[in-house]
């Protein structure tokens, strides 16, 4: 029987030196575009770092370090994932608590990435979630503006969702997703996803557009999509349907009316779960700097006691 951990390629124990070797495992298996295999090395560096920082042989800073790498390094895979979780598989790294304090202090240039992937995966992610999928495509939303809110950086990609999600400023959004297209097409990693990010983008728009307001005329709506009365119902009622949008077609009036949706009694109680998870973990850090602060002054006075006693004698 195999032993060890699976994640590891079962090895039973691991250290800097190993943590070396499995770096140069990703690598290559990054250079022969192996992407199955190198989501698994991946998983192998990921776990290796964690191990060796819970056993205090990477120093905080040093696992700060290794990890900050490893969510460059992640870009190759994520992006070039066939199966389509990939992004997903991005969006849970990126936003676990050890990862986002590496973006929000060593790389937040890679909020880009993060927010592209929400975009593109939000939909298919909504999907999967059944009857809780409108609360899982806003769980995303929510988890990517608070991300916003603690990284000091800004490009079109990011300012769009901004815009859109923090501002309702829509005009100010469609002159961002224009400028969009140039970033994307421009970016190593998302110019294959150019076409896709800017259709999942306006579909963005509506569907906030929709949630805003209570009745959109048809016809209006029609002369803003180049599309006749009859071809913009159509497209409104498959948008509806696979935006999972609370909303219906009165075909007498001539326009779109939207439900009233409310955030259940669950949701809520999941949101002030983890604002708590996150304020204790503050909470723990700022501790535990406070009482290294406390040993470093305690053993300086000791320090300078003993100097002084040595100079007197």
């Amino acid at each position: 029987e195999k032993t060890g951990n699976p994640n590891m390629y079962y090895l039973t124990s691991v250290d800097t030196t190993l943590l070396q070797v499995l770096w140069g495992k990703l690598s290559c298996e990054i250079l022969v575009e192996d992407w199955e295999e190198a989501a698994v090395a991946l998983v192998a560096v990921k776990s290796a770092i964690e191990s060796l920082a819970s056993s205090s042989k990477l120093s905080p800073l040093d696992a700060l370090h290794q990890r900050t790498w490893l969510l460059h390094w992640s870009l190759f895979v994520f992006w070039n994932d066939a199966s389509g979780k990939g992004l997903e598989s991005m969006v849970d790294l990126f936003t676990s608590e050890k990862y986002l304090q590496a973006i929000t202090t060593h790389a937040p240039h890679l909020l880009r990435y993060l927010t592209a992937a929400v975009l593109l995966c939000k939909r298919r992610a909504a999907k999967k979630a059944g009857n809780n999928s409108n609360a899982e495509g806003r769980r995303l939303l929510r988890d990517l503006v608070k991300v916003m809110k603690q990284c000091e950086y800004s490009d079109p990609i990011v300012e769009f969702v901004e815009q859109l999600s923090v501002k309702f400023d829509f005009e100010a959004a469609q002159s961002q997703l224009a400028l969009c297209e140039k970033v994307l097409s421009t970016d190593f990693f998302l110019c294959k996803q150019t076409e896709l990010f800017m259709e999942e983008a306006r579909v963005f728009v509506f569907e906030n557009y929709c949630r805003i307001h209570h009745k959109i005329d048809l016809t209006t709506l029609g002369e803003k999509l180049a599309m006749d009365r009859d071809r913009a119902e159509r497209w409104i009622v498959d948008l509806i349907r696979n935006a999972m949008l609370d909303a219906k077609i009165d075909s007498e009036e001539g326009c779109v009316v939207m439900g009233t949706g409310s955030t259940s009694v669950y949701e809520k109680v999941m949101d002030r779960t983890k604002e708590l998870t996150a304020r204790s973990g503050g909470l723990v850090v700022n501790l535990r700097g406070y009482m290294n602060d406390v040993k470093r002054d305690k053993i300086r006075k000791e320090r300078k006691a003993r100097e002084a006693m040595e100079a007197e004698y």
